[in-house]
């Protein structure tokens, strides 16, 4: 089943690209939660994190790498920001293509609860 991030990926959904290689896609999230909000996915479709197996560890360990790489095009890195990746319904996963969100620019509170 094609999620919207697949659709990014083939272009057949526009989005605001901030970074592309042959295994990752980073894009300005729609919805930011942040002045710096960017979505970071591995261009190969893995569901969940539960999902992940040996062989992706390297484009999992790329994810963050892009993601410190934005921050610092940004001008985020020296002041901080978060990267969070949700996992299925209950840890706020709503598009089931495994991605990071980068986010920054301003003061991250934690979350109550």
């Amino acid at each position: 089943m094609s999620t919207i991030f697949t659709k990014i990926i083939n272009r057949e959904i526009n989005a605001s690209i901030v970074f592309e290689d042959d295994e990752v896609l980073a894009f300005n999230d729609v919805n930011p939660q942040a002045p710096v909000h960017v979505l970071i996915i591995p261009k190969k479709e893995i569901a969940t994190l539960n999902d992940l197996t040996e062989a992706d560890a390297q484009v999992v360990g790329k994810l963050h790498l892009v993601a410190a790489q934005i921050a610092r095009e940004k001008g985020i890195a020296e002041q901080g920001y978060r990267v969070v990746m949700n996992c299925n319904e209950q840890g706020g996963q709503s598009v089931y293509h495994i991605h990071l969100h980068l986010m920054g620019g301003r003061q991250m509170s934690w979350p109550a609860g």
